[in-house]
């Protein structure tokens, strides 16, 4: 575990040096899946050459990590640095170029650290096919595509000239944020791969992620002023889940 933890930790530190020559930390964001990714590759490198289930399980991984990043990086491609980050710099001036060090990408490797921990139970098995596994690589392999999916939407929605308006169609007539729920499903999923081992210890990823992405940087840290920039919105929250998909309310 303190060997992925310093894999992370200097692949953070490369990420923040680069951000110090771009003016820009939200880059931390597209580096966050390969932090991840980084973590659970170490597992498996130190570890028994693993059976069927734990390489699925790390094919799934690698492919979430890539696109993900792929994806991020290409959307932030030439834009400034994003709002969110632009307020933790106001907050914390002067010598925000330092402090973000542990404010932003010191802490993102903390976190991704902890959401990896199931690879470190998972890599260490043989498998052996049984039921709670497969379902919990079905479970990651369709939060990896339902977020996959939710992105291209909202991506080919953007690209379509739509700025202010809401989409609310596709998997986003179904919750407002189908991408996060897409990621809440890929980590479940991989909790239960670890949970078949006895690893109870690596649910620990699955519940970070649910409350990150509900509580911290996903649902309601987006949604905090979305109504000011899109008085739409507000009709688009009447009427559809903000998270669970559902049949959408009249």
């Amino acid at each position: 575990m303190i060997q992925a933890l310093g894999i992370i930790c200097a692949l953070a530190f490369a990420t923040w040096l680069a951000s110090l020559w771009r003016r820009d930390v939200s880059i931390v964001d597209g580096m966050w899946p390969v932090f991840i990714a980084a973590a659970g590759l170490s597992y498996a490198w130190s570890s028994p050459p693993p059976g069927l289930e734990p390489r699925v399980a790390l094919l799934l991984l690698v492919a979430w990590a890539a696109r993900l990043c792929i994806h991020i990086s290409v959307r932030n491609h030439g834009q400034p640095e994003d709002r969110r980050y632009q307020r933790i710099r106001a907050n914390n001036e002067p010598h925000f170029a330092i402090k973000s060090l542990y404010i932003v990408f010191g802490f993102q490797a903390l976190l991704a650290w902890i959401v990896a921990l199931p690879f470190f139970a998972i890599t260490r098995t043989a498998g052996g096919a049984s039921a709670l596994a497969v379902f919990g690589l079905l479970v990651a392999a369709f939060g990896i595509a339902y977020e996959a999916v939710a992105d291209w939407q909202l991506e080919r929605f953007r690209k379509q000239g739509n700025a202010g308006r809401v989409l609310d169609t596709g998997l986003w007539r179904y919750s407002r944020h189908p991408n996060y729920f897409g990621e809440c499903c890929t980590w479940w999923g991989f909790g239960l791969v670890a949970l078949d081992t006895g690893a109870w210890w690596a649910l620990a990823s699955p519940v970070l992620m649910t409350v990150l992405l509900l509580k911290v940087s996903g649902v309601s840290l987006l949604e905090r002023d979305i109504g000011e920039r899109r008085p739409e919105y507000a009709r688009y929250v009447r009427e559809t889940n903000a998270f669970l998909p559902g049949k959408p309310r009249a």
